[in-house]
């Protein structure tokens, strides 16, 4: 009988502790006096380190707006792209604004307030690349919706790239675009597009795919040329959005209340405009 009623015990602390063990991340989140952002600090002019090693760029001043919307105190802090989603969900951090584009993959693994922002994926390439002398002009891809066209300027662009590299930054939609679309075009990962652009310079590889105004930034500091279709949809994803843990539904709810009104009154765009030299907002 003693046995009986132990082992009846051990199972209700051991369920009770299970249920501490669910709800304490959570609750931990909301009571928090600081949100935690990371960002990565190296995808210019979306979020980039300044000389004194400050996070600075679009996301950053976007980040403070929407907590001073939401009435919250928040701090970013600097993390590699590829520990973004283990920070997250380990408790390290509390949201991430990286660039961070809304994918069926990722919403397996958190959630996402938003999007906030979305801009196209485009090439670039050395200024006296031969790729230059195809001509993508007035072609635009939207892999969600162009069917038939999509596909004709994809299959014209895999045969510009027929026997190139193209440089990516590891683990992104650009990386899955590449590898849906382009899968006999040779890809080399790089943990910042930075590097990639270093080893364009150099002539290591022959292209680089990053989203439109990173393309821009370095294309301004290296002399690169753009090249090819602006690209956007399909597993490029539906815009960037805040990843958050699954649990923190609060804390969502929040962000999106302040990413809704950022956008109706105009504070994303101007902001957007700022930084990335277009609207960026999603309406």
């Amino acid at each position: 009988m003693q046995i009986s009623i132990t082992a009846k015990a051990i199972r209700v602390l051991l369920s009770a502790a299970a249920i501490v063990a669910a709800t304490s991340g959570h609750a931990d989140a909301l009571d928090r006096t600081v949100v935690r952002i990371a960002s990565e600090g190296a995808y210019a002019p979306w979020n980039a380190t300044d000389p004194s090693g400050n996070l600075v760029g679009f996301e950053i001043d976007l980040g403070y707006e929407l907590c001073k919307r939401m009435a919250t105190q928040c701090e970013f802090v600097a993390l590699d792209w590829e520990s973004l989603i283990p920070a997250l969900q380990n408790g390290r951090i509390d949201a991430i604004m990286a660039t961070m584009s809304i994918t069926a993959e990722r919403e397996r693994a958190i959630s996402f307030a938003g999007p906030y922002a979305n801009e196209p994926s485009t090439f670039c390439v050395p200024a006296g690349s031969a790729l230059t002398a195809t001509s993508f002009e007035s072609e635009r891809v939207d892999l969600s919706a162009d069917g038939q066209r999509a596909a004709g300027t994809i299959s014209k662009l895999a045969a510009s790239l027929h026997g190139r590299t193209v440089g990516v930054q590891a683990s992104t939609t650009q990386a899955n675009f590449m590898a849906a679309h382009l899968p006999d075009v040779a890809i080399r990962a790089y943990t910042s597009v930075d590097q990639a652009a270093l080893d364009l310079a150099a002539g290591r590889i022959d292209a680089i795919l990053a989203a439109r105004s990173t393309i821009d930034t370095i294309v301004r500091s290296h002399g690169f040329r753009v090249f090819g279709p602006p690209i956007t949809g399909g597993p490029l994803g539906r815009g960037v959005g805040v990843g958050l843990r699954k649990s923190d539904t609060d804390l969502r709810s929040k962000f999106e209340q302040a990413i809704s009104s950022a956008t109706a009154d105009g504070a994303i765009a101007r902001l957007s405009h700022q930084h990335l030299g277009f609207d960026a907002s999603v309406r």
